[in-house]
């Protein structure tokens, strides 16, 4: 089977490399923003009434860049023509998703916007790229170093190289093509998982995976960081600095949450068959004002995405049940429905009696909704030892949960 896979590294450049590396991403974000104001122009135009224009695609706009840049732009001739050129194709893409959710009538249209320095330093490069023993060769580039000391972990053909600045760090991520073994179907009993913000998820087996709260632990130092700012001369040797440390801990806060994603998901994706999960409404939750930060800090969305990948690469399914299926007002023993206040945390059952956690009870009833039956080649049933599976999730989450 073939897959795309995207392998992140950290750069360790010298000053020169820096300052090329900013030259790089200035072009790529001056692209986007020309070709988006290019754009903007066809468009006004269009409303008068004149002869149809046009609206230029990626190729037109890069074509009337570099006739521009014999003259007007000669400065991005320092550069890899890569930078500009990748730059106005995420533009094209970036449209094409506006209009895309424009004809289903989305509320959030997404019109793309101009980049910021600062904010999007980034650039993607292709052509050849390889990786020389713990360096990394980029086009007009040369070789930059890499902060992980050990050998490549991956093995595939490099489609190209997306180079990002964050928290004042570079890094890169190689886009591969990598041809893996199909995936055996997995044999293991089908799990219901319930998401929530006091708890991150847990499973109709029983098992919790704790919430980190990446953000809600480390809100006080982040509200005196930013009060130190507002306080500060804006633009001084001092503002800079303390910009950087809130930078810093947004990425230490995002580290965070990513990590107990992937190590949940992945065990979920490979020791399971089939995973049921609900279609959240996630941007509707996020209007209620008092929970909207500790929704925004769990990463529903991004638990959902790691899932449908993972399920592919270890050979489970994905269901996803229907956003208006009454998980946690539907009793797990009889049926019943009841509702629910958002305050109550223990279900209680009037007709069969039932006292359950209520998350419990929602994943249960979630873990119903799949038909599959788990037999093995011998055909007989596979139940996987609950305390066994416990015991090995403790061990993948025990680094986040000293952590947080």
């Amino acid at each position: 089977m073939m897959v795309h896979r995207a392998y992140k590294y950290e750069l360790a450049p010298n000053n020169q490399q820096r300052t090329k590396l900013f030259q790089h991403a200035g072009t790529a974000r001056f692209a986007y923003n020309w070709g988006l104001q290019y754009k903007q122009g066809v468009y006004a135009m269009n409303q008068l009434p004149v002869p149809h224009i046009k609206i230029p695609t990626a190729i037109d706009l890069h074509k009337e860049l570099n006739r521009l840049k014999k003259t007007k732009y000669s400065w991005m001739y320092e550069v890899s023509k890569c930078a500009p050129q990748e730059a106005l194709r995420n533009l094209d893409q970036a449209f094409k998703n506006f209009y895309r959710r424009v004809k289903n009538g989305e509320k959030e249209k997404g019109f793309p916007k101009f980049k910021k320095r600062g904010v999007h330093d980034s650039f993607r490069l292709n052509g050849t790229i390889r990786i020389v023993g713990y360096s990394i060769q980029l086009p007009r580039l040369g070789r930059l170093r890499l902060k992980e000391k050990r050998d490549i972990y991956y093995e595939g053909r490099i489609l190209s190289a997306t180079v990002s600045r964050k928290a004042d760090r570079w890094f890169v991520s190689l886009g591969v093509e990598q041809e893996i073994e199909d995936p055996l179907p997995a044999l293991r009993e089908p799990v219901g998982v319930d998401l929530g913000v006091k708890t991150l998820a847990t499973f109709s087996n029983g098992f919790v995976v704790d919430n980190p709260t990446a953000l809600q632990s480390r809100l006080r130092k982040l509200r005196k960081l930013q009060k130190r700012l507002s306080r500060q001369n804006k633009g001084s040797n001092n503002w800079m600095k303390t910009k950087l440390r809130i930078a810093k801990l947004y990425w230490h806060i995002s580290n965070i949450r990513k990590d107990v994603l992937h190590k949940a998901t992945t065990h979920l994706a490979k020791n399971h068959s089939t995973i049921v999960i609900e279609d959240l409404n996630v941007s509707g939750m996020m209007k209620n004002r008092k929970l909207s930060r500790a929704i925004s800090d769990i990463g529903f969305g991004t638990f959902r995405t790691m899932l449908e990948y993972k399920t592919q690469w270890y050979g489970s399914k994905l269901v996803v049940a229907d956003r208006f299926f009454p998980s946690s007002k539907q009793c797990s023993g009889c049926g019943e429905t009841r509702d629910i206040l958002l305050s109550e945390r223990v279900y209680h059952c009037p007709s069969c009696g039932l006292v359950l956690d209520r998350d419990l009870n929602a994943a249960r009833n979630l873990v119903a909704i799949s038909s599959m039956e788990t037999v093995n080649a011998c055909g007989e049933d596979v139940r996987h030892d609950t305390a066994i599976m416990q015991t090995s999730m403790n061990q993948e989450l025990d680094t986040i949960r000293g952590v947080s």
